[in-house]
């Protein structure tokens, strides 16, 4: 993935301070076709960065903080690759835990999390399918877009294929 990033110049001239890869991006070995890009990350007590550093490499939790925020893009790989002999489920668990820290342990065992954040997730590529609570689940495509109100959820890839997904995760306050 190309990541552009703009900041200014020392007059204040808008300038691109960067240009190629995150810095922040994982392809899973336990897990074959499934990756974790953290592309940006923002902190409300933080100033915008006018030589555009990135934030992304010092993040202690990709979940975000009330204000925060976390551009995340996921690559999935269909949902059969876990049925595979071959599938490393500790192994993909502890990479999570490794590689996605403060989010990984929201996951239960059958996928499902819930997160205290909105999120806007767009997909970039593919087919997925949304599932919430009691079986309710939706078909989503290129180009649909999800705004996830801190609901118990999981993405199921049933096609053959991958699906990448941009997901910009808000930090935000829980009603109790």
């Amino acid at each position: 993935m190309r990541r552009v990033v703009t900041g200014h110049d020392s007059v204040g001239n808008s300038i691109i301070v960067s240009d190629g890869q995150p810095a922040r991006a994982h392809d899973f070995s336990s897990f074959p076709g499934f990756s974790s890009t953290v592309a940006w990350s923002t902190d409300p007590a933080q100033p915008v960065s006018a030589t555009g550093d990135d934030p992304a490499p010092g993040v202690q939790s990709l979940l975000p903080a009330v204000g925060e925020t976390r551009l995340i893009i996921l690559t999935l790989p269909p949902d059969s690759t876990m049925a595979d002999p071959t599938f490393d489920g500790p192994g993909y668990i502890a990479e999570q835990l490794e590689h996605s820290p403060g989010l990984a342990e929201t996951f239960e065992p059958n996928g499902m999390h819930r997160t205290p954040t909105i999120d806007y997730t767009l997909v970039l590529d593919g087919d997925v399918t949304l599932e919430l609570d009691n079986e309710v689940s939706t078909d989503l495509h290129t180009g649909d877009l999800v705004v996830q109100n801190a609901t118990r959820h999981a993405w199921r890839n049933r096609s053959g294929r991958t699906v990448t997904l941009a997901a910009i995760l808000i930090g935000t306050k829980q009603e109790n």
